[in-house]
């Protein structure tokens, strides 16, 4: 029996990543809100890899925090190592990586959730979306509890008729043995959704006094204090170690011996998986000629002798994973504490949504993470940020806040989604920002932070922060570019021979001699030419001065972007009345109703003849 159970201007449906940060984005911008989950007990799971960051992903975390998300913060609190990766190559594509204690970060995201203003938790399964003239108008739970709201948001992950595929054993489940999400497709499918149908895997957990890490090569965290929130304290902390082994030949015979049992070949798994993070024994039929794969022994939290071998996703039968594991060096005598297994869930194709990741059909209707086609936890997160604010602004009828793909990396994302064809799970690149160089993690907050004091995200003690970073930035700029010196000044060439720089001939500022590759603002302060000053201040004005005329080529790269983003399409043109355009291309434009002509550009299945064509068009109905 039905009954009614209350009222909420938004309800965001699943409290993995995405929905913890919906959740907290409708509330903070004021909206009565409610995050319904399947259990209480594993809100914010990581059920895969307990890490944050990485390339790409590292830009995420800090373009989330910058906004006002939470998930930087959370990291903070609850990591056991963290370290900057890609330290040898240039800033666009170095990148902050913590190792979580999941158990911990469960804990800190369950207390902020639970106390934070205009949001309530309730462990419920939602069954159905119940909507009137395509507008959204409430929930049901299993239960029969019928719950009014004007938006929801829909951050389901990999739960949706979820189906756990370990050898020839399958069953219904969500990630780790959890329960699925099995009526909830129906009622997308009711509403004129169309689901598609992805895999994913995790590989077996084992117990630590098993391991022999003498065998290993360990992976310390980084000695520096490192914070992924820009309002963190920097505070050094214990640091867990990683560990590296390798597959071997005799690792991938007892792979190809059992590949008869292998759902990912016999025909079991239909869904697409991932190709950025593949089965163990994908990788060892598609690299066929490579004697061994790199293995990270992971520590899963500091009160559990659990680790994750990342590297080694697997659906194969129990029996041969052991098998697999005992011939990895450091690994012979290990215990499995967790069996790997394949997943294969529902996902809704995200060529459905508006950029502000709400349904097209459905007004009110919002997707946010795996349930969107992509991997990954920031990924997820990003996207539940959005369409928090989004629904959040849609209650208080005000304009969808949209990121471009000059703006962010989350711009990039949500901007690939909706226009590319997505066939199998999206996982985010550095080589998929054509502006990275701008989109670097070191800039997230000057990029970000005025765009989520706007929307309402970004608290006073924030902004405060914020804008006294941007006038140190300022001003320390201001003392590189007066202060200079001249040939005569023995004492600078002396120590810019011996850095192994060539002494200066003209009169030249701190400014450009900090574009040599071989001085840095340290060498600056070590001579007390100037004060010494804080790290995030140092880095930026090294980027800054280093990169400057990098940095200008690309906003003028932008400036065109921009062209093409300010040319609007209006959402009713009928691309068949569009003479010469490709038929691929007309039935795609009419699918995805771009907003501009960039959107279209970026459409897959549009080429350029296309839009020179839709150019013409536009061109002779203005003058008409």
């Amino acid at each position: 029996m039905i009954y009614n159970a209350g009222s909420y201007e938004v309800i965001v449906i699943g409290a993995g990543h995405a929905g913890c940060e919906a959740a907290l984005a409708s509330a903070r911008m004021g909206c009565k809100t409610l995050l319904c989950t399947l259990s209480m007990e594993h809100i914010a799971l990581m059920p895969c890899n307990p890490s944050i960051g990485g390339p790409a992903k590292a830009q995420v975390v800090r373009e989330i925090d910058a906004l006002g998300g939470e998930m930087a913060i959370n990291i903070d609190k609850s990591n056991i190592q963290m370290r900057i990766i890609n330290t040898g190559k240039g800033p666009a594509v170095q990148a902050l990586r913590a190792q979580a204690d999941k158990l911990e970060y469960y804990r800190e995201m369950l207390k902020t959730l639970l106390t934070q203003k205009k949001l309530d938790v309730l462990m419920a399964e939602i069954q159905d979306i119940e909507t009137s003239d395509n507008k959204i108008t409430g929930v049901i739970t299993k239960t029969g509890a019928r719950y009014k709201c004007r938006c929801v948001v829909i951050t389901s992950g990999t739960y949706l008729k979820g189906r756990i595929i370990i050898g020839d054993v399958m069953y219904d489940g969500g990630p780790g043995n959890q329960f699925p999400a099995m009526k909830l497709s129906a009622s997308l499918l009711k509403n004129g959704i169309n689901l598609g149908r992805f895999k994913t895997g995790t590989p077996p957990r084992i117990n630590r006094r098993t391991v022999d890490f003498s065998k290993m090569i360990e992976q310390p965290g980084d000695e520096r204090a490192l914070a992924f929130s820009f309002i963190s304290p920097k505070q050094k902390k214990p640091q867990m170690s990683c560990w590296l082994t390798h597959s071997t030949p005799e690792t991938h015979r007892i792979v190809m011996d059992n590949i008869e049992r292998a759902p990912l070949f016999t025909g079991v798994i239909k869904g697409r998986g991932p190709r950025y993070c593949p089965s163990f024994e994908d990788k060892v039929v598609r690299f066929a000629h490579k004697d061994a794969h790199q293995l990270f022994v992971e520590p899963e939290g500091r009160h559990t002798e659990e680790m994750y071998v990342q590297g080694l996703n697997t659906s194969l039968p129990e029996d041969v994973q052991m098998e697999v594991l005992r011939s990895i060096p450091g690994l012979e005598n290990v215990r499995i504490m967790r069996t790997g297994y394949a997943i294969e869930y529902d996902y809704v194709p995200p060529s459905q949504l508006k950029l502000s990741l709400e349904t097209k059909m459905i007004q009110g209707l919002f997707t946010a993470g795996q349930i969107n086609g992509t991997s990954g936890y920031e990924e997820a997160a990003a996207q539940g940020l959005i369409a928090g604010i989004n629904a959040a602004l849609k209650i208080q009828e005000k304009e969808p806040f949209i990121l471009k793909r000059n703006e962010a990396y989350i711009g990039v994302l949500i901007d690939d989604l909706v226009n590319k064809e997505i066939d199998e799970p999206y996982r985010l690149l550095t080589s998929r920002a054509e502006y990275r160089l701008l989109l670097r993690q070191d800039n997230a907050d000057i990029r970000l932070t005025r765009r989520g004091r706007e929307i309402g995200l970004v608290d006073d003690t924030r902004w405060e922060l914020f804008n006294r970073k941007m006038d140190s930035i300022e001003n320390t700029r201001a003392v590189f570019q007066e202060v200079s010196f001249t040939p005569a000044d023995e004492e600078m060439n002396v120590f810019l021979t011996g850095m192994g720089s060539a002494p200066i001939k003209d009169r030249v500022s701190l400014w450009e001699l900090l574009k040599r590759p071989e001085i840095h603002v340290a060498d600056f302060e070590k001579m007390k030419w100037i004060e010494p000053m804080d790290a995030e201040i140092s880095e930026q004005i090294e980027v800054q001065s280093k990169y400057e005329g990098y940095i200008a080529k690309q906003l003028e790269q932008v400036k065109k972007f921009e062209r093409m983003e300010n040319r609007k399409l209006s959402p009713d043109l009928d691309y068949d009345e569009v003479y010469g355009l490709a038929n691929e291309a007309r039935q795609r434009l009419q699918d995805v109703k771009p907003t501009s002509m960039g959107q279209a550009s970026r459409i897959t299945g549009v080429n350029p003849a296309d839009i020179n064509v839709l150019y013409i068009y536009l061109e002779k109905k203005r003058r008409n």
